[in-house]
């Protein structure tokens, strides 16, 4: 069975927001915290992960990272502060 997995990203001072989904979190977040991915996160310097969820499903994982791509600063806040009150860097935990 796969994981896939919904993750918000943010830049140290919280003030940049960035939505993926990928099927390999651990990877994807290293990318993001080397720079080894174009665009976006490596514009802003959006390494710090501050929010996942998991599903087996990846038509789940598009859909609700469109969802909250849609969604308002606001709610995105709420929504990490609700699991990670002090907008930890989740990934260390991993390593």
């Amino acid at each position: 069975m796969n994981t896939y997995y919904v993750y918000i990203m943010a830049s140290n001072n919280n003030e940049v927001l960035y939505i993926g989904s990928t099927n390999d979190l651990l990877r994807r977040v290293y990318e993001h915290k080397n720079h080894l991915v174009e665009g976006f996160t490596k514009r802003y310097n959006a390494t710090k992960l501050v929010y996942f969820e998991e599903t087996n499903d990846i038509n789940v994982a598009g859909e609700r990272e469109k969802k909250l791509k849609n969604r308002h600063r606001a709610y995105k806040i709420r929504l990490i502060e609700k699991g990670n009150p002090e907008w930890r860097d989740l990934a260390e935990d991993f390593w």
